[in-house]
């Protein structure tokens, strides 16, 4: 009884398609084409947004203060391995205290900003970009977009820092 209506189903959604195709389009020397909008490969668009975004440019106007300078001198440079096999790359400029700050097409020209819990904060204010790097682990985020680019991002010095961690138990009464 199911294969019945299933067989009579599909018989009427076949016989549908066939009732809706107009007389002449069998002839396909004079069947129009639909015109469809350009399509720009990813690659191309990857390419454009890095060639207009800004690579060296850092505010000359924008000057670091004493405590911002120190902070930059503890920021970890380099490839930095991430969660999900992504990497972020650190890589001092020439003014003191910036830095540019890569992940795929997101690219960032960041300097320290003073925070009140004691990490290293790196922001892009144009952009919205902001590197947090705690004793253990940074994370890259837009704050524009309100999420994290990339999260569990561990330098060796990092790793080192964890793997010296003690656990503490709450539960244990001090001593």
């Amino acid at each position: 009884m199911k294969l019945l209506i299933a067989s009579l189903v599909t018989a009427l959604f076949a016989a549908g398609a066939f009732a809706q195709t107009p007389a002449g389009s069998a002839d396909k020397a004079h069947a129009k084409k639909p015109v469809s909008a350009k399509k720009v490969p990813p690659a191309t668009k990857r390419q454009a947004i890095e060639e207009a975004t800004p690579t060296e440019d850092a505010d000359p106007s924008e000057k670091l203060n004493a405590a911002e300078l120190e902070i930059a001198k503890r920021v970890h440079t380099g490839e930095i391995q991430c969660e999900l096999g992504q990497k972020v790359s650190i890589k001092p400029m020439k003014r003191d205290g910036f830095f540019f700050v890569s992940r795929g097409v997101y690219k960032y020209v960041m300097h320290p900003v003073e925070s009140r819990t004691g990490a290293i904060r790196l922001e892009d204010p144009a952009r919205g970009a902001l590197w947090l790097q705690l004793g253990n682990k940074s994370m890259l985020m837009n704050q524009k977009e309100g999420k994290r680019l990339a999260d569990d991002c561990v330098s060796p010095e990092q790793a080192d820092f964890a793997r010296n961690m003690k656990p503490v138990n709450l539960l244990e009464p001090g001593k």
